[in-house]
């Protein structure tokens, strides 16, 4: 199976789609792609999550679409049903992790302290994500945690956003950040599709 970091290629912005229809996710989704965004995440937060994945896969086939928010089993199953490429969590328990150890795509499973890396660790993977990243130590933490968890990159979300997305950046175990600010809510509601283009642009650069 293929790692996130191989999906990811280039890329160092993970940018994450939330959206209340199936037609503003796929909105969303073409404006980041005017960006040259080749990846994205959609969080499963509104009913129409699942739609707005296989919207995108359907009209935006060079698309790679992963999912986020995923809790247990049940969502993990209907993600996969609706097309996901790659699996993002919040967080972990072991049950998620049995859950996830069958999954048939790459898995980010989300980690917001040393405990959670080491579970991470030890149930084989090297690339998670920090979450919430400010509130869970930021650059100072991740700094911390080079030395001890030397095989262990990270996607930090939660918090990054275009003043402090080049410091995280800059840390060797960083192989991208995540984040909502490329597609402000406002940009979306007055579907000001370019703006999200400009600001994607922008955090690619």
């Amino acid at each position: 199976m293929s790692s996130f970091s191989s999906l990811m290629g280039t890329q160092t912005l993970l940018p994450i789609i939330q959206a209340n229809t199936a037609e503003e996710g796929l909105n969303i989704a073409k404006a980041m792609g005017a960006a040259g965004i080749n990846l994205v995440e959609v969080v499963l937060r509104t009913p129409a999550s699942y739609d707005v994945i296989k919207l995108i896969k359907q009209e935006l086939p060079d698309m790679i679409v992963g999912a986020g928010t995923i809790l247990d089993e049940a969502i993990l199953t209907k993600a996969l049903e609706a097309g996901s490429d790659f699996i993002i969590t919040p967080a972990t328990s072991a049950k998620l992790y049995e859950a996830l150890a069958k999954c048939p795509v790459p898995v980010v499973p989300g980690v917001s302290n040393a405990s959670d890396i080491l579970l991470a660790y030890e149930n084989g993977y090297t690339e998670v994500k920090l979450f919430p990243a400010s509130l869970a130590g930021g650059v100072p933490f991740l700094n911390a945690m080079s030395s001890v968890f030397q095989t262990i990159k990270f996607c930090p979300t939660g918090g990054v956003n275009a003043a402090n997305k080049s410091e995280f950046l800059s840390l060797p175990n960083v192989i991208a950040v995540g984040g909502t600010w490329v597609a402000d809510k406002k940009w979306v509601q007055n579907e000001d599709w370019a703006a999200i283009t400009a600001a994607c642009v922008d955090a690619l650069n």
